[in-house]
């Protein structure tokens, strides 16, 4: 009796503490997930995980999207299949849910639209959606969970896409540091970081870092005070609209995780967190800050990082005659 009094007295903490979130910042705090079909999302797991999906065998969504690195590949550009560059940087899937469109440019809607596009892309997991749902087709162990879950006989691309998105919707990375403090935990942030905070409000990075992901919710042009220089050909928003209004227009990316998910920029040009406040400091608010006032808004956003995801590894069902083989060296 006194465990249960003591755990229903804990709950209503929590509950308070959420509902006690300063409603005048411009962050706040990131929820956990909620799971309401653990077994889709379980399923979206291992379709997530599995690289059967790729023409090589080799390329899961989890190679570009590595959820040990804080859901990115901590490189400047993905490689993608038969080790072709890709075009531009790869960015976390960690809070992704959040974002108001996926893509640097927001060419797909929603989750489910963008795990589409990499199984079918010729830079990336250079399969075509016959040919993985063939491979998914061929595997028992595939067919009954999409019947159990899907309640249909014969697996699409649709659904195959769907579970994935489920998967990716608990990707999320709650209990930051800088969450603690929102929620009323006034211990858990340094006067330095504090500090960073403050400068980091006062600068004028939350006029587009702002919301749970600290980013995510808006497009914006690259270079609004000074030209960016970069080598990478990317046009942004104006490759969907041909507008030259919209070139150089990219999804604000998420503040959320943001020592894990070097390097920075679409291009993928910054490799110091440092480098990359100083950069968006000069050429989007037109501030020059001192290495002093870089070092403490760095030292904040490092306060951004939350739990992250943690789960068993899911064990793929095995191929068998039927299944296409893979393709590595094509």
């Amino acid at each position: 009796m006194k465990k249960t009094l003591t755990l229903t007295a804990g709950l209503l903490c929590s509950l308070n503490a959420w509902a006690m979130t300063p409603s005048n910042e411009p962050i706040q705090p990131i929820l956990p997930a909620k799971i309401t079909d653990p077994a889709k999302v379980e399923l979206g797991k291992q379709l997530f995980f599995d690289p059967r999906l790729s023409l090589s065998g080799f390329i899961s969504c989890n190679s570009c999207h590595n959820l040990s690195m804080g859901g990115s590949d901590n490189l400047q550009t993905s490689i993608g299949h038969n080790w072709q560059k890709g075009p531009i940087n790869s960015p976390t899937v960690l809070n992704s849910s959040m974002n108001v469109a996926q893509f640097w440019d927001g060419r797909a809607a929603d989750l489910k639209e963008q795990a589409a596009g990499p199984i079918a892309n010729p830079g990336e997991m250079a399969f075509t959606h016959s040919l993985a749902l063939d491979t998914l087709r061929s595997i028992p162990q595939y067919r009954d969970a999409f019947k159990a879950v899907y309640k249909v006989d014969k697996i699409t691309i649709d659904a195959v896409t769907d579970a994935i998105a489920e998967f990716e919707k608990t990707l999320v990375t709650p209990h930051s540091r800088f969450d603690r403090w929102l929620l009323g935990d006034k211990e858990a942030l340094t006067q330095v970081e504090l500090e960073g905070y403050k400068l980091f409000k006062d600068t004028g990075c939350t006029t587009c870092h702002n919301g749970p992901a600290a980013g995510g919710n808006s497009f914006q042009k690259m270079g609004l005070v000074e030209p960016y220089k970069t080598d990478n050909p990317a046009e942004g928003v104006a490759a969907l609209t041909g507008k030259d209004a919209d070139r150089f227009k990219f999804k604000v990316p998420t503040l959320r995780n943001v020592e894990l998910t070097y390097p920075y920029f679409h291009d993928g040009a910054y490799w110091k967190l440092e480098e990359a406040v100083d950069v968006m400091a000069r050429l989007q608010l037109g501030r020059k800050l001192s290495d002093d006032e870089v070092g403490k808004i760095t030292a904040f956003l490092k306060t951004l990082t939350g739990e992250q995801p943690s789960f068993t590894l899911p064990i793929l069902p095995p191929s068998t005659n039927d299944t296409p083989q893979p393709k590595p060296f094509e």
